[in-house]
Formats: structure tokens, sequence, C-alpha cells
């Protein structure tokens, strides 16, 4: 987290942030500011977020850009935006009027006129609430369909992971990828891995097989999805199927798979579906005692991001210095 503060730091993004009145969002943000890792505009009601800001004694919320959704007086101007994006879909002028009001809508109209870089939200708004927009709006990037979530998985002093991370994914958003799409999410994950993480993605796509050591239909997938893979993106270092512990034991790639250069030294591990990339990442958090960093949407033309509801101040600044990561990669 360090390297990825310091980075955010000299790229120095500005980051909307739709939740301005949540308790967690102001004492981030004023953090965040104090330490110059972003520039921030904060939605809500100005008067509660000044008011909260001085009953906290937060001292550096006055260098963030206040925005009241509700009394805005550019709220004509978002909402022609918004009207003309969505005016094929049959939405109206006065429900983009009210539609503006919401600041998780505001949120994505600032990004889509350049007037922000990223989105960190979901202290106090559920994950759906806080894609509808983004998919709306913002939408995915060319050559992208499906959205993602990677965790940088932290490691110390483990054998098997010499550069201390792991990235997994997909762990938070589509439950049963396609082959194609599961090629897709192989390909974001080692974008994330190479803007985030700061490392060279080597990427595994696991499944209980290595090499056809099994035959069935869910190995058949993942086999598919790396061929696409490679096609849509030749330049990467990926292989498959592959089981966990060929992906990530030297000893045991070296037998199970010897003519693979990835097996054995994989940083980057693709999962067959939601339900395996969710539990594995769960189990190593526990288990071995990594840290879990994220969700990390991956696939939007615009980096925005979702926290868990029960966050920490620390988790909502890691995440922002993460987004504006994202930021500079793109």
């Amino acid at each position: 987290m360090n390297s990825i503060r310091e980075k955010a730091i000299k790229l120095n993004k500005c980051i909307v942030l739709p939740e301005g009145t949540e308790d967690r969002t102001l004492k981030a943000a004023d953090f965040i500011l104090k330490e110059k890792l972003a520039r921030i505009i904060l939605l809500g009601n100005k008067t509660e977020i000044e008011k909260k800001a001085s009953d906290f004694g937060l001292q550096y919320i006055s260098n963030a850009r206040l925005i009241d959704p509700v009394n805005n007086p550019e709220k004509e101007r978002y909402a022609q935006m918004l009207f003309e994006i969505r005016k094929s879909k049959g939405l109206s002028f006065e429900e983009a009027m009210t539609l503006v009001e919401d600041p998780l809508y505001l949120a994505t109209l600032l990004i889509k006129s350049g007037e922000a870089d990223g989105e960190v939200a979901g202290a106090m708004n559920a994950t759906g609430n806080v894609l509808r927009p983004a998919f709306q709006v913002i939408k995915t990037l060319p050559g992208i369909s499906v959205v993602s979530g990677a965790f940088l998985m932290i490691f110390k002093d483990n054998p098997y992971v010499p550069e201390n991370i792991l990235v997994f994914a997909d762990c938070a958003v589509h439950p049963d990828p396609t082959a194609a799409e599961l090629a897709e999410i192989a390909v974001s994950t080692a974008e994330t891995a190479r803007a985030i993480a700061g490392i060279e993605p080597r990427v595994a796509m696991l499944s209980f097989s290595t090499k056809g050591s099994a035959k069935h239909v869910l190995c058949d997938k993942v086999i598919e999805a790396t061929r696409i893979a490679r096609e849509k993106a030749p330049w990467l270092q990926i292989d498959g199927e592959m089981q966990a512990d060929a992906a990530i034991v030297e000893a045991v790639g070296i037998q199970k798979a010897p003519a693979s250069q990835i097996a054995g030294k994989a940083n980057v591990l693709v999962f067959p579906s939601l339900e395996s990339g969710n539990i594995a990442y769960k189990l190593v958090q526990r288990l071995a005692g990594a840290e879990a960093i994220g969700p990390v949407l991956q696939g939007m033309a615009a980096p925005i991001n979702d926290l868990s509801r029960g966050c920490s101040v620390s988790d909502i600044v890691n995440l922002v210095a993460i987004t504006a990561n994202q930021c500079g990669e793109k």
C-alpha cells in the first residue's frame, strides 16, 4: 500500500465520493486531502458536511470541492447530459432532472464530463446501486463486456509467494462466466496486476485439471478461455487449465506441466467461477493470514470501485489510492 499511495500522490487524480455526508467517508477524505493522495469531490448537503467536519475536528475538508446534488446550480446541465446518454432507452428529460439529484448518478456524470477521474462508493449503498449508474453512464471498456472484481492478496514471508502478492479474480461480481467472459476477466486482471500491484502478470487459468489430467465440460471452458485470452492479448503470459498447486508451487508445476512457462510461477490466479474465487480469497485471508485488498472493479471505462458497507476509514483511504492508480493506467 505504501507504493500504491506514493504513486497516487504523483498522479494527483480527482476522485468523487458520492457519500459525502457519511462519517467514515468524511474522515477518509480529510486524511486523503492531508496526505495529498488525490483531489476530492464530496457530494451531499454542504451545511451537513461542514457541520460534521467541524464536529470531528477535520482540518482539510475545506480543500475538497463540495457539490449538493439537490441544490446544484448546474443541475440542468448534468440532466441534459444524462438525457442525451439515456434517451434511446426511453429516459425523459424530467426523469433525468430527478436522477441527477442522486449522488451516485451525479458522480458518474462528473466522470463523464471530465471533472473527476474516478469514483469510490458503497459505504452506505449496496453494490447494485453503485454499479447501476456506472453501467448506464460510464459503461465498459471497448472489447470488454463483463465487469469483474479482483482482490490483491498480500502475504508476508510465504515461500510460495516470492513477490508477496497474488491477484485473485473474479471474487466479487460475475457468478458463472462463459469461456469468452472468463478470457476478458483474465485480460482485465492482468492489467490490474500491472497497474496497481506493480507486478508483471503471469496468469494461471485455474481448474481441477492440469493440462488434460481430467476430462469435463468445466475444464473445457477454462481451456477455451485460455485460448481466447491469448488471441485477445498475445503479449500476455498466460496458461491453463491448471490446478492451484501446479500454478504456485514450482515442484508441482514442473511435475504436472513441465512445458509451461507459468506453472509454479503464477502471480495472477483466475478462478473459473465467482463461487470458487470468493471461497478461495476468504479462506486464504482467514487461514493464511493474507491481507485482502478489494474488490477492485475491472472492465469499466473509468475506475469506479465499490466498498463494503462494513468498511473502515482505512479501507476507504486505500481504495481511493487504488482507484487513483487505475486512473493513471487509463
